[in-house]
């Protein structure tokens, strides 16, 4: 074997020794013999269930007014792709015409977003906001009612 076969063979593991490691076992266990990896539960910080984070808000789905789309192709929209009904399709298309915008889902990021790229591939203009009401400024509208 040349010194150049040899560096390969040892770069792939072959003709590598194996090691051993010793473990130790603690010298002192404490009482009750249980070990610990950390503080004990009386030392915790208490948390409550009730405190929200950032992941448990809601995320809303806004469409908005734009002077292009059909009222009833809005309507139609939002019947075949959520499924609503004639009634409720035709409340949210008048409430995007007056109001400039109306909420039509909601949900976990992810549904939010997939529904924005959804309502944009029918040519509305869409966006997401958390349910508090900030929008997202990075959504842009893309076409709406």
């Amino acid at each position: 074997m040349t010194s150049l076969d040899h560096t390969r063979a040892v770069a792939c593991g072959a003709h590598t020794p194996s090691r051993r490691i010793k473990v130790q076992a603690p010298s002192v266990v404490p009482a009750g013999g249980l070990i610990t990896a950390g503080p004990a539960l009386d030392q915790r910080p208490e948390t409550h269930a009730t405190e929200a984070t950032a992941t448990d808000t809601p995320w809303q789905v806004v469409v908005w007014d734009d002077p292009v789309n059909l009222m009833s192709w809005v309507t139609w929209v939002f019947r075949t792709y959520f499924g609503f009904s004639q009634a409720k399709a035709h409340r949210l298309m008048l409430e995007v015409h007056t109001n400039g915008r109306a909420v039509v889902a909601s949900g976990s990021l992810e549904q939010a977003e997939q529904h924005v790229a959804a309502l944009h591939g029918f040519g509305l203009w869409a966006t997401y906001e958390r349910a508090g009401g900030s929008s997202n400024g990075s959504q842009t509208p893309g076409g709406g009612a």
